[in-house]
């Protein structure tokens, strides 16, 4: 990767280019241990990576990885039924696991973290040093004060709707009438003729 990135700005500058790298990783991807996983955070934080949106692997149509997912085998080599199986992140623990280690930066996974680190023989990693990856103790306050930047002047919409004194229609979340209809719509509507 770094011989790539200084290769990558070289020719950009030269070229006369304003361009940026954007990393993209997914979590819990067929053929990807907790080790991985972990050695990837750590080069995330080496590099002051803080990824705000992680995807996991799906499974679809027509890719390799699928194939991978569902066989456990990798069908890059020759397939028999000696083939050694390539590890495949398939329970709902060890996917959010694999998304905790991408998101190393959120004290909200951290409990995870320090279990799984322990776990696996890396307590090592855990206290505060700048070597370590997450801190050793949860932050003082109770609330997790970590939000996403895309969240962060948003509210859900549980808040928006039950503010006191806010009138609400069923654009922002009063519930449909008993009898199914939605009420008069008197905007576009065209006048009633008498007869």
């Amino acid at each position: 990767y770094d011989t790539f990135r200084d290769m990558f700005e070289r020719f950009s500058k030269e070229a006369g280019k304003k361009q940026y790298l954007i990393p993209y990783f997914i979590a819990a991807h067929p053929g990807t241990r907790d080790e991985d996983m972990l050695n990837l955070a750590l080069w995330l934080k080496k590099y002051d990576f803080r990824a705000d949106q992680v995807q996991a692997f799906y499974p679809s149509p027509m890719a390799t990885a699928t194939a991978m997912y569902y066989s456990g085998k990798n069908p890059l080599r020759r397939v028999t039924y000696k083939s050694d199986g390539v590890a495949t992140p398939k329970s709902p623990e060890q996917r959010r696991l694999h998304k905790a280690f991408l998101r190393y930066h959120d004290p909200a996974n951290w409990p995870l973290l320090r279990e799984a680190l322990k776990k696996m023989g890396r307590a090592d990693l855990i206290g505060n040093a700048e070597h370590q990856l997450i801190p050793a103790q949860q932050p003082a306050s109770e609330k997790q004060d970590y939000q996403a930047p895309r969240r962060k002047n948003s509210q859900t919409a549980h808040v928006r709707r039950t503010q006191k004194g806010k009138i609400l229609t069923q654009h922002t979340g009063l519930p449909p009438r008993d009898d199914g209809s939605r009420g008069a719509n008197t905007r576009n509507r065209k006048p009633v003729k008498k007869r």
